[in-house]
């Protein structure tokens, strides 16, 4: 009997420790991460001499680590173990202030933030409220874009609704990530000719 007992212990031992070693396995496990690319576009001069991209504003319900698949039916769907290699509204301004130094070559764009030594003559402030696959499995960008100049009182203040979609070859997240890139790629393409058509603005002048 006692000889019985203890390889009963011996083997609740062993399954404990193994349904341990799992359990630690799964929670160091480290996500995929995901980033957001800058896209090609048609490169043109004109514009402000300097502008700076403002941190986008991005709905709670997105600005998570996790990546938000898809919005249905009254649900949010959460990639499991794929992240955001970084928080989703730097990442947005810093891919936005690429794609706008690529399509406008003669001006200075910068992201808010930034370590650099010089004022900007506009803005451009993005607030995005769709940035996922929506309920017919299309990915979507919608957001608020405005750009304006960086004196008050001189120079239009234009904001319009971007509402964009692209039908995705597969449905993976990292089919998902480029749609989403691509269609950052044509809110900057919106952003640059705004710009263009901005009067020449001096840059603000440094307060005493």
């Amino acid at each position: 009997m006692p000889s019985f007992r203890l390889r009963s212990v011996r083997l609740c031992a062993l399954a404990f420790s193994a349904v341990a070693s799992l359990s630690l396995a799964a929670c160091s496990s480290d996500p995929t991460l995901y980033s957001l690319a800058p896209t090609p576009g048609v490169s043109q001069a004109g514009g402000p001499s300097v502008v700076e991209v403002r941190t986008p504003i991005v709905s709670a319900r997105l600005d998570r680590d996790e990546i938000v698949r898809q919005d249905r039916d009254y649900t949010l769907k959460i990639a499991s173990g794929e992240a955001w290699s970084e928080a989703l509204g730097n990442m947005i301004g810093h891919v936005l202030t690429r794609d706008l130094a690529q399509r406008l070559p003669g001006t200075t764009v910068f992201a808010q933030n930034d370590a650099v030594a010089t004022k900007p003559a506009a803005y451009v402030e993005l607030t995005v409220t769709a940035f996922n696959e929506d309920q017919n499995g299309q990915a979507v960008l919608q957001a608020m874009l405005s750009t304006h100049p960086a004196v008050g009182g001189i120079g239009p203040v234009m904001t319009l609704p971007v509402q964009l979609q692209e039908a995705l070859p597969q449905h993976t997240t990292r089919a998902l990530v480029a749609a989403l890139s691509n269609m950052l790629g044509q809110t900057a393409d919106i952003a640059a000719q705004r710009l263009r058509v901005m009067p020449s603005l001096p840059l603000p002048a440094d307060n005493p």
